[in-house]
């Protein structure tokens, strides 16, 4: 991607372009309260260098149909990665963040770096390919891994579920096939961005927390990702929910990640289905195969009293330990992502009865809980957006 040369208006435009896709002139004009023919004449100016481009999606009430601008798709593709403990999706997108292709498959982080970004490597090219595009064309790579980062370095630090990556370098290890920048980052920080960008920065103060092999939490502060002084800001799967509970991963005990997360759901409907409290995980388990947070959820839409307890003791303490984040942080939003969305309603009822329980009346008075709008494209979708605006930063700054 050239370098260009921006006037301040040209450069202030661009940002909104980028936040907010489809925009009409008019529109532009009055998020960025520029005047009409100040607005025009940065639009001329950005068209010029073929920074940004005209659609015509949006209808206009009537008469013929209104032009909206958007980020070129000529200055090429993006790549993003989200990496779960037990699964990859990889995908090309547009500047706009409009998705041209993806993959996903599972995976497993503890296989070690070397393997998985090897097999993501693969994956990029062959995306690139379907296509039509070359590596060349790569504006830039953003990657969501599982686990805290440095993001200066882009580096993971310590990460409980992925050991053998302390320190690994990820970006210079894609560089071997791709002259792109890499930019990486916590996976929930990644979802908070692509939650961030689906709103256009229009709430300022909210909070993302995945639930899935892990629990995370992504920080938006004043309309930008907070990642706290080292990276680790967010990283709320290790607040304890029950001294004397079992001991977690990362050698505490009774950490919320380990009492509450997929795999501690998984292991109680197993529990249950061993002992016979089940009938319908029980005949789950009659396959030969482990059981899967999935049958969890089937069992419980089917009205199974133990995977119904399951699912509410999990919404319960997950509820628990962001009762004292809502209560610490006073978000207007809280967006529940990962592999918990396919539990449904039933979990989020339990997490959101925990929490207003729990909280302060200030604190609730008009918060919100739900599932995360983007659902399994949050990761896919924010680490685009991370790419992008990493790769726009200098010119914005």
């Amino acid at each position: 991607m050239q370098r260009w040369q921006l006037s301040r208006n040209e450069t202030a435009l661009l940002d909104h372009i980028f936040w907010s896709s489809g925009l009409s002139r008019d529109a532009l004009s009055g998020q960025a309260a520029f005047s009409k023919s100040r607005t025009n004449a940065a639009v001329a100016g950005l068209l010029a260098q073929g920074v940004i481009e005209t659609t015509e999606e949006q209808v206009a009430t009537g008469g013929r149909r209104a032009q909206t601008l958007r980020l070129s798709r000529r200055l090429g593709v993006l790549i993003s990665v989200a990496m779960g403990a037990t699964g990859v999706e990889v995908g090309v997108l547009a500047p706009d963040l409009t998705l041209l292709a993806h993959h996903s498959e599972p995976a497993n982080v503890r296989d070690g770096p070397a393997l998985l970004l090897a097999r993501i490597r693969t994956l990029m090219k062959q995306l690139l390919q379907q296509c039509g595009a070359k590596a060349a064309d790569v504006i830039a790579i953003g990657i969501g891994v599982p686990g805290p980062v440095d993001f200066g370095l882009g580096q993971l630090v310590n990460a409980p579920l992925m050991p053998e990556w302390d320190g690994y370098p990820i970006r210079e290890d894609l560089k071997a096939d791709f002259s792109a920048p890499v930019f990486v980052d916590n996976d929930v920080n990644v979802m908070a961005l692509g939650e961030l960008w689906r709103l256009g920065r229009s709430l300022p103060n909210f909070l993302v927390v995945k639930v899935g092999t892990g629990v995370g939490c992504g920080i938006v502060c004043h309309g930008q990702v907070y990642r706290g002084a080292n990276g680790s800001a967010g990283d709320v799967g290790h607040i304890c929910v029950d001294p004397n509970g079992p001991r977690c991963h990362c050698g505490n005990l009774g950490c919320v990640e380990t009492m509450a997360a997929g795999p501690a759901m998984v292991r109680a409907a197993t529990e249950a289905a061993q002992a016979g409290k089940s009938p319908a995980l029980a005949k789950a388990l009659e396959s030969g195969k482990p059981l899967r947070l999935q049958d969890v959820a089937l069992a419980s839409r089917a009205g199974d009293a133990a995977a119904h307890a399951i699912v509410q003791r999990s919404g319960a303490l997950i509820g628990q330990m962001l009762a004292s984040v809502v209560n610490f942080y006073n978000p207007s939003h809280v967006f529940i992502g990962g592999g918990i969305q396919r539990i449904g309603p039933l979990f989020l009822a339990a997490v959101r009865q925990s929490v207003y329980h729990r909280s302060l009346a200030l604190s609730t008075r008009h918060l919100e809980i739900q599932y995360t709008p983007l659902g399994e494209r949050a990761g896919l979708i924010g680490a685009a957006a991370l790419a992008m605006q990493e790769r726009l930063r200098p010119l914005l700054a």
